[in-house]
């Protein structure tokens, strides 16, 4: 079989994709993962280097990975005893498999000359990033709708959906990012929280203090040395006695601040289960990346706005696949594993059983303008 390397150059196609009972994959593909060797890795065989710094994968396959040319440094095989420099170049090929989100559509809203505005479903990335590429917004964007290339003037959060504006060039790009940055543009959320929050408008003075290991965010009272200023307005739209739906303006933008600081008040998000307690989540013991929370069935077709996926994308499970005789994941679609670093990626378990957040971006608004995203089911009350 002859492979074909990918690289991020490679754009995606409507046939990367597999649609499994409600869940979208993608179709494993070869990729070269590329780094350069730290001052700490420096002086350690290369075989050792990944045993040691990525322990998911057996020893033995990094063994035969650096004897087969699958691992190289500086573009050349090497010997497994060879003995890595500082800034070497260290290329890892791998039979990727990225992790899968939900099958919904991404709804396009609005499409201008300078500007695409879509509804982003829960669970799906907004670009390219750790062991997502292709099961992004934007890879989804590209494969199926051929928008590309189009610039997010602003990011959700991966269990969050809603509201997400892209500017189709970089002119307008950088228009929208200087508006941003001077303070002109309002954002709008809505959320639904655990029990009867306040009637009237509720303000949030809390600096938050993330937790880059833990993947967490902490508030601290205003005046504390730790954390970054923060402030959120929130604003009660319903109540049924046990949920409520509230308007979330954050006044800043720190990270997870409107997921915090409704804990803060309170009144968690009513599925975040990293914010539905002051406990921290242990990772190791979930096998999950932090804010791989809220767990419901996965077993509907409907996005978190009621958008469902084209009859014909649900179900092509008779699809298959190269299966590569070295992939540590292979015979399976999903990954056993998430990115650590630019070399690998096994680390945690990935558990795919999940969909997003009660959390929905509505609406920004700037200069002259104001872009929205239709209410998403579990807002109604």
């Amino acid at each position: 079989m002859d492979i074909i390397w990918q690289t991020p150059a490679n754009p995606p196609l409507p046939q990367d994709y597999i649609f499994r009972n409600g869940i979208r994959y993608v179709r494993p593909y070869y990729f070269e993962f590329i780094a350069h060797v730290k001052n700490r890795w420096a002086g350690k065989t290369i075989v050792d280097l990944f045993a040691e710094e990525f322990k998911g994968r057996p020893y033995d396959y990094y063994v035969s990975a650096v004897k087969c040319g699958r691992i190289q440094v500086d573009g050349e095989m090497v010997p497994v005893s060879y003995v890595v420099k500082s800034s070497q170049k260290i290329s890892h090929f791998v039979h990727r498999h990225e992790p899968p989100v939900m099958a919904c559509e991404v709804p396009i809203l609005l499409k201008e000359p300078d500007v695409l505005t879509v509804c982003k479903p829960a669970s799906v990335p907004v670009h390219p990033c750790g062991q997502y590429r292709k099961n992004t917004v934007v890879g989804i964007l590209q494969a199926e709708h051929g928008l590309a290339p189009v610039f997010p003037i602003h990011r959700l959060d991966r269990l969050v959906s809603g509201l997400l504006i892209m500017a189709r060039n970089a002119s307008k790009a950088d228009s929208f990012r200087q508006e941003i940055e001077a303070g002109l543009v309002k954002k709008q959320y809505i959320a639904k929280v655990v029990g009867k929050f306040p009637e009237s408008e509720l303000i949030v003075d809390a600096n938050i203090d993330y937790n880059a290991r833990e993947g967490r965010s902490t508030a601290e009272v205003r005046d504390s040395a730790k954390g970054k200023v923060a402030s959120t307005k929130f604003t009660r739209i319903s109540c049924n006695g046990t949920h409520s739906i509230v308007l979330c303006e954050p006044v800043t933008g720190r990270t997870h601040q409107i997921r915090v600081h409704l804990q803060y008040s309170g009144h968690p998000i009513a599925n975040d289960m990293l914010y539905i307690s002051e406990q921290p989540v242990d990772r190791s013991i979930n096998g999950s990346a932090a804010d791989r929370s809220a767990r419901i069935s996965n077993a509907s077709l409907t996005s978190n706005f009621g958008e469902k996926v084209p009859n014909e994308c649900q179900e092509n499970s008779n699809e298959d696949f190269d299966f590569d005789s070295m992939c540590t994941n292979c015979p399976n679609l999903a990954p056993k594993g998430f990115v650590i670093s630019g070399l690998d990626e096994v680390a945690i378990r990935y558990d795919g059983d999940e969909e997003g957040l009660w959390l929905h971006c509505m609406r920004y608004s700037g200069p002259g303008w104001t872009y929205e995203c239709p209410y998403p089911d579990w807002a109604k009350l």
